[in-house]
Protein backbone atom coordinates (compact mmCIF):
# COMPACT_ATOMS: atom_id res chain seq x y z
CA UNK A 1 0.00 0.00 0.00
CA UNK A 2 1.35 3.67 -0.65
CA UNK A 3 2.82 5.40 2.20
CA UNK A 4 2.00 9.13 2.75
CA UNK A 5 3.69 11.45 5.00
CA UNK A 6 3.20 14.99 4.96
CA UNK A 7 4.34 18.30 7.84
CA UNK A 8 2.55 20.03 10.04
CA UNK A 9 1.67 23.02 7.89
CA UNK A 10 -1.66 20.60 6.54
CA UNK A 11 -3.11 20.72 10.25
CA UNK A 12 -3.53 17.22 9.68
CA UNK A 13 -5.95 16.19 13.11
CA UNK A 14 -3.48 14.08 15.59
CA UNK A 15 -6.19 11.46 15.89
CA UNK A 16 -6.25 11.06 11.89
CA UNK A 17 -2.42 11.01 11.83
CA UNK A 18 -2.71 8.73 14.73
CA UNK A 19 -5.19 6.44 12.97
CA UNK A 20 -3.60 5.82 9.62
CA UNK A 21 0.14 6.19 10.79
CA UNK A 22 0.87 8.85 8.85
CA UNK A 23 4.43 10.59 9.79
CA UNK A 24 4.03 14.31 10.25
CA UNK A 25 7.42 15.82 9.84
CA UNK A 26 7.65 18.91 12.10
CA UNK A 27 8.38 22.75 11.27
CA UNK A 28 10.83 24.36 13.75
CA UNK A 29 9.96 27.30 15.82
CA UNK A 30 12.25 29.35 17.46
CA UNK A 31 11.81 31.84 20.42
CA UNK A 32 15.05 33.87 20.76
CA UNK A 33 17.78 30.75 20.98
CA UNK A 34 15.53 28.19 21.59
CA UNK A 35 13.84 26.06 18.67
CA UNK A 36 11.03 23.42 19.24
CA UNK A 37 9.51 20.91 16.80
CA UNK A 38 6.29 21.95 16.02
CA UNK A 39 3.50 19.86 17.31
CA UNK A 40 5.72 17.43 19.62
CA UNK A 41 7.55 20.12 21.86
CA UNK A 42 5.29 23.30 21.19
CA UNK A 43 1.38 22.73 20.81
CA UNK A 44 -0.67 25.67 19.64
CA UNK A 45 -1.71 26.80 23.05
CA UNK A 46 1.53 26.86 24.62
CA UNK A 47 2.86 28.92 21.71
CA UNK A 48 -0.24 31.18 21.61
CA UNK A 49 0.72 32.30 24.97
CA UNK A 50 4.10 32.34 24.10
CA UNK A 51 3.45 34.54 21.48
CA UNK A 52 1.06 36.86 23.21
CA UNK A 53 3.94 37.42 26.07
CA UNK A 54 7.38 37.39 23.70
CA UNK A 55 8.90 40.65 23.16
CA UNK A 56 9.85 39.48 19.78
CA UNK A 57 8.01 37.68 16.92
CA UNK A 58 9.38 34.26 16.92
CA UNK A 59 10.80 32.54 13.52
CA UNK A 60 10.38 29.54 11.60
CA UNK A 61 12.36 27.07 9.36
CA UNK A 62 11.35 24.01 7.26
CA UNK A 63 12.39 20.68 8.83
CA UNK A 64 16.10 19.60 8.00
CA UNK A 65 16.14 16.70 5.59
CA UNK A 66 17.41 14.68 8.35
CA UNK A 67 13.79 14.52 9.44
CA UNK A 68 12.63 13.24 6.86
CA UNK A 69 15.55 10.48 6.45
CA UNK A 70 14.83 9.01 9.43
CA UNK A 71 10.90 8.59 8.26
CA UNK A 72 12.64 7.16 4.85
CA UNK A 73 14.48 4.57 6.60
CA UNK A 74 11.47 3.12 8.40
CA UNK A 75 9.30 3.13 5.19
CA UNK A 76 11.67 1.92 2.67
CA UNK A 77 12.55 -1.67 3.74
CA UNK A 78 8.89 -2.10 3.19
CA UNK A 79 9.40 -1.59 -0.62
CA UNK A 80 5.94 0.77 -0.98
CA UNK A 81 6.11 3.64 -2.83
CA UNK A 82 5.83 6.82 -0.49
CA UNK A 83 4.15 9.90 -1.05
CA UNK A 84 5.95 13.32 0.58
CA UNK A 85 2.83 16.06 0.49
CA UNK A 86 3.72 19.11 0.97
CA UNK A 87 3.20 23.10 0.72
CA UNK A 88 4.18 25.62 -1.55
CA UNK A 89 7.46 25.93 -2.47
CA UNK A 90 7.27 29.87 -2.16
CA UNK A 91 6.23 29.39 1.12
CA UNK A 92 8.43 26.65 2.59
CA UNK A 93 11.55 24.93 2.28
CA UNK A 94 9.83 21.39 3.10
CA UNK A 95 9.56 20.19 -0.08
CA UNK A 96 13.38 21.10 -0.90
CA UNK A 97 14.39 19.37 2.03
CA UNK A 98 12.58 16.39 1.09
CA UNK A 99 13.83 16.32 -2.18
CA UNK A 100 16.95 16.34 -0.49
CA UNK A 101 16.81 13.51 1.55
CA UNK A 102 15.32 11.60 -1.14
CA UNK A 103 19.00 11.27 -2.81
CA UNK A 104 20.19 9.02 0.04
CA UNK A 105 17.53 6.41 -0.65
CA UNK A 106 18.04 5.99 -5.03
CA UNK A 107 16.32 2.68 -5.38
CA UNK A 108 13.31 3.50 -3.74
CA UNK A 109 10.12 4.89 -4.97
CA UNK A 110 9.53 8.14 -3.27
CA UNK A 111 8.31 11.01 -4.78
CA UNK A 112 7.41 15.05 -3.65
CA UNK A 113 4.27 16.84 -4.14
CA UNK A 114 3.93 20.05 -4.11
CA UNK A 115 0.59 21.02 -3.72
CA UNK A 116 1.11 24.77 -4.52
CA UNK A 117 -1.29 25.57 -1.10
CA UNK A 118 -0.98 25.33 2.85
CA UNK A 119 -3.32 24.40 5.67
CA UNK A 120 -6.94 22.78 4.98
CA UNK A 121 -6.48 21.88 1.46
CA UNK A 122 -3.45 20.84 2.06
CA UNK A 123 -4.67 18.74 5.10
CA UNK A 124 -7.38 17.99 2.71
CA UNK A 125 -5.26 16.47 -0.31
CA UNK A 126 -3.45 14.40 2.56
CA UNK A 127 -6.75 12.59 4.03
CA UNK A 128 -7.78 11.89 0.11
CA UNK A 129 -4.27 10.31 -0.27
CA UNK A 130 -4.12 8.18 2.65
CA UNK A 131 -8.01 7.03 1.67
CA UNK A 132 -7.33 6.18 -2.08
CA UNK A 133 -3.95 4.43 -0.47
CA UNK A 134 -6.34 2.47 1.70
CA UNK A 135 -8.38 1.39 -1.07
CA UNK A 136 -5.69 -0.14 -3.04
CA UNK A 137 -5.43 2.79 -5.28
CA UNK A 138 -1.68 2.40 -6.87
CA UNK A 139 0.70 5.59 -6.97
CA UNK A 140 0.60 6.63 -10.34
CA UNK A 141 -3.42 6.94 -10.28
CA UNK A 142 -2.93 8.87 -6.49
CA UNK A 143 -0.47 11.13 -8.03
CA UNK A 144 -2.61 11.84 -10.71
CA UNK A 145 -5.41 12.86 -8.89
CA UNK A 146 -3.26 14.90 -6.71
CA UNK A 147 -1.90 16.42 -9.49
CA UNK A 148 -5.20 17.33 -10.97
CA UNK A 149 -6.77 18.96 -7.53
CA UNK A 150 -3.61 21.22 -6.94
CA UNK A 151 -5.15 23.80 -9.92
CA UNK A 152 -8.76 23.31 -8.44
CA UNK A 153 -7.52 24.53 -4.66
CA UNK A 154 -8.68 27.56 -3.26
CA UNK A 155 -8.19 29.57 -0.08
CA UNK A 156 -8.90 32.72 1.13
CA UNK A 157 -8.60 34.34 4.64
CA UNK A 158 -8.89 37.03 6.71
CA UNK A 159 -6.42 38.24 9.87
CA UNK A 160 -6.73 40.56 11.69
CA UNK A 161 -3.25 42.59 11.22
CA UNK A 162 -1.26 42.67 8.20
CA UNK A 163 1.74 43.69 10.82
CA UNK A 164 2.66 39.47 11.02
CA UNK A 165 2.74 38.93 6.63
CA UNK A 166 4.63 42.12 6.43
CA UNK A 167 7.27 41.38 9.20
CA UNK A 168 7.68 37.97 7.97
CA UNK A 169 8.25 39.56 4.14
CA UNK A 170 4.97 37.25 3.09
CA UNK A 171 3.57 40.82 1.56
CA UNK A 172 4.96 44.27 0.73
CA UNK A 173 5.56 46.95 3.50
CA UNK A 174 3.43 49.15 1.42
CA UNK A 175 0.32 47.05 1.65
CA UNK A 176 0.53 46.49 5.57
CA UNK A 177 0.99 50.70 5.86
CA UNK A 178 -2.10 51.16 3.34
CA UNK A 179 -4.07 48.38 5.12
CA UNK A 180 -3.29 50.15 8.75
CA UNK A 181 -4.22 53.94 7.52
CA UNK A 182 -7.46 53.11 6.21
CA UNK A 183 -8.77 49.96 8.38
CA UNK A 184 -8.75 47.98 5.12
CA UNK A 185 -9.46 44.25 5.58
CA UNK A 186 -8.42 42.29 2.89
CA UNK A 187 -9.69 39.30 1.76
CA UNK A 188 -5.93 37.35 1.22
CA UNK A 189 -5.90 34.10 -1.12
CA UNK A 190 -2.94 31.85 -2.39
CA UNK A 191 -2.13 32.67 -5.88
CA UNK A 192 0.61 31.00 -8.15
CA UNK A 193 1.93 29.83 -4.41
CA UNK A 194 2.18 32.74 -2.70
CA UNK A 195 0.15 34.75 -0.26
CA UNK A 196 -1.90 37.53 -2.25
CA UNK A 197 -4.60 39.94 -1.95
CA UNK A 198 -7.63 38.74 -3.19
CA UNK A 199 -9.99 41.71 -2.55
CA UNK A 200 -10.63 44.34 -0.02
CA UNK A 201 -13.38 45.15 2.81
CA UNK A 202 -13.94 48.76 4.85
CA UNK A 203 -14.21 46.26 7.93
CA UNK A 204 -14.47 42.73 9.17
CA UNK A 205 -17.93 42.18 9.13
CA UNK A 206 -18.23 43.10 5.90
CA UNK A 207 -15.25 40.94 5.06
CA UNK A 208 -16.30 37.83 6.99
CA UNK A 209 -19.42 38.33 4.97
CA UNK A 210 -17.53 38.62 1.58
CA UNK A 211 -15.87 35.69 2.15
CA UNK A 212 -19.48 33.76 3.22
CA UNK A 213 -20.37 34.90 -0.64
CA UNK A 214 -16.58 33.90 -1.96
CA UNK A 215 -17.42 30.22 -1.03
CA UNK A 216 -21.51 30.36 -2.35
CA UNK A 217 -19.98 31.77 -6.17
CA UNK A 218 -17.17 28.89 -6.05
CA UNK A 219 -18.08 26.11 -4.35
CA UNK A 220 -19.11 22.60 -6.35
CA UNK A 221 -22.60 21.43 -5.35
CA UNK A 222 -22.04 18.02 -6.31
CA UNK A 223 -19.80 17.17 -3.01
CA UNK A 224 -16.41 17.33 -4.92
CA UNK A 225 -15.28 20.79 -3.23
CA UNK A 226 -14.28 19.40 0.07
CA UNK A 227 -15.15 22.55 1.85
CA UNK A 228 -13.38 23.17 5.20
CA UNK A 229 -12.65 26.31 7.67
CA UNK A 230 -9.61 27.33 9.14
CA UNK A 231 -8.72 29.40 12.10
CA UNK A 232 -5.84 30.63 14.35
CA UNK A 233 -7.49 31.16 17.98
CA UNK A 234 -10.50 32.11 17.30
CA UNK A 235 -12.43 29.01 17.53
CA UNK A 236 -15.90 30.33 18.31
CA UNK A 237 -15.51 32.16 14.95
CA UNK A 238 -14.54 29.01 13.53
CA UNK A 239 -17.33 27.26 14.53
CA UNK A 240 -19.57 30.04 13.91
CA UNK A 241 -18.59 29.92 10.23
CA UNK A 242 -18.26 26.84 9.54
CA UNK A 243 -22.43 25.86 11.01
CA UNK A 244 -23.29 28.74 8.87
CA UNK A 245 -21.57 27.25 5.75
CA UNK A 246 -22.85 23.87 6.20
CA UNK A 247 -26.32 25.39 6.18
CA UNK A 248 -26.30 27.03 2.98
CA UNK A 249 -24.51 24.51 1.06
CA UNK A 250 -25.82 22.07 2.33
CA UNK A 251 -22.36 20.15 3.30
CA UNK A 252 -23.59 18.14 6.27
CA UNK A 253 -20.13 18.43 7.90
CA UNK A 254 -17.53 21.44 7.60
CA UNK A 255 -14.58 20.09 9.25
CA UNK A 256 -12.61 22.90 10.94
CA UNK A 257 -8.27 22.94 11.15
CA UNK A 258 -6.59 24.58 14.02
CA UNK A 259 -3.75 26.68 12.32
CA UNK A 260 -0.15 25.20 13.49
CA UNK A 261 2.20 27.52 15.19
CA UNK A 262 4.60 27.51 11.62
CA UNK A 263 1.54 29.72 10.34
CA UNK A 264 0.39 31.81 12.80
CA UNK A 265 3.82 33.13 13.07
CA UNK A 266 3.78 34.30 9.14
CA UNK A 267 -0.28 35.48 9.23
CA UNK A 268 -0.66 36.19 13.16
CA UNK A 269 -3.27 35.40 15.07
CA UNK A 270 -7.06 35.70 14.59
CA UNK A 271 -6.67 34.15 10.99
CA UNK A 272 -10.10 33.08 9.52
CA UNK A 273 -10.53 30.91 6.45
CA UNK A 274 -11.71 28.68 3.79
CA UNK A 275 -10.36 26.05 1.89
CA UNK A 276 -12.13 24.28 -1.21
CA UNK A 277 -11.57 22.66 -4.43
CA UNK A 278 -13.27 23.95 -7.52
CA UNK A 279 -14.47 22.26 -10.56
CA UNK A 280 -11.80 21.02 -13.54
Amino acid sequence: MVKIITDTTSCLPTDIANRFNIPVIPQIITFGQDSYYEGSQMDIDTFMERLKNSGELPKTAAPPPELFIEQFKKLVPDGEPILCIHPSKEISGTVRSASVAIKDFPDAYIRVIDTRTIASPLGTMVQLAVEWAEQGQDVDTIVKKLESMINRSRIYFLVPSLEFLARGGRIGGASALFGSILQIKPILTIRRGKVDQYERERTYKRAVGRLKNIVLEQLPRDGSGYLSVMHADVPQDGMALADELSRTTKQEHVPIFNMPPAIVTHAGPGILGVGFFVKQ
